[in-house]
């Protein structure tokens, strides 16, 4: 069986109500709920959310919920625990069906830069690839290459995040932003992975050890899950160029 399990709580601090926020007349949490309703594989979504907004509104996509221990509600809480109690809970009300989980689709409640081929394409990756522990979307920002990170040294003044050492021959590198290649990352819009990843978090891949080691890409563009007002405009500039409404 393949299963969607979205997460979100109530108290984010750094943007408030950011998961009910309106894009285009829906909320922000509503385009992953969106997504995993036309997809053509998702059978079941669940929702781990303290939200009461959250719940009222995830039951228009007959979605089921988990409570989750106040321990997981946050803002110290990981993505890979709540995932990964959440996964156990599904497991154990399938069990009593006598249903198994074959996929899970991994969402966000604050990732709206998601449609229903990305979650599709990822399912498709992993019933090809028997060997893939989990497929992401992708999107790539060579601007943001590690190459250019920065941090403050104790005199307050910038220095490389990471040893220029580390990308090759320090003389041949230059300013060039696709200098050393595409830059890919994780847009956090969906995971399609497998249960195993979740049956044993602690070998998975820093920094989001839900993924497993075995990483393929469903390729994007423009992806992010919304942390801060600014994004707003991007992402609605997303769905609107991917003619999600």
């Amino acid at each position: 069986m393949i299963v969607a399990l979205m997460i979100g709580r109530a108290g984010s601090r750094g943007f408030p109500g950011k998961n009910t926020k309106k894009i285009l007349g829906k909320h922000l949490c509503e385009f992953p709920l969106l997504a995993c309703k036309k997809s053509k594989f998702v059978e079941k979504i669940y929702v781990s959310t303290d939200d009461s907004k959250i719940k009222k509104i995830a039951k228009k996509y007959d979605a089921e919920f988990i409570e989750r221990p106040k321990k997981l509600n946050n803002s110290k809480a990981l993505g890979d625990h709540v995932f990964e109690f959440g996964y156990f809970e599904i497991k154990n009300r399938l069990k009593k069906l006598k249903k198994k989980i074959d996929f899970l689709v991994l969402l966000f409640a604050n990732g709206a830069t998601i449609n229903s081929n990305l979650i599709d394409n990822g399912i498709k990756i992993l019933k090809r690839d028997k060997f893939c522990d989990s497929a992401v979307s992708t999107s790539v920002y060579n601007m943001w290459s590690p190459l250019r990170a920065r941090k403050l040294n104790s005199k307050g003044y910038l220095k490389p995040f990471v040893p220029f050492k580390t990308f090759g021959n320090p003389k041949t590198l230059n300013c060039d932003r696709d200098s050393q290649g595409n830059v890919f990352f994780a847009d956090m819009a969906v995971s399609v992975v497998r249960p195993k990843c979740l049956e044993n978090l602690k070998n998975g891949l820093l920094p989001q050890k839900w993924m497993g080691k075995k990483i393929k890409p469903i390729h994007s563009w423009g992806g992010c899950d919304v942390d801060f007002e600014w994004q707003l405009p991007s992402v609605e500039y997303w769905i609107k160029k991917n003619k999600i409404l």
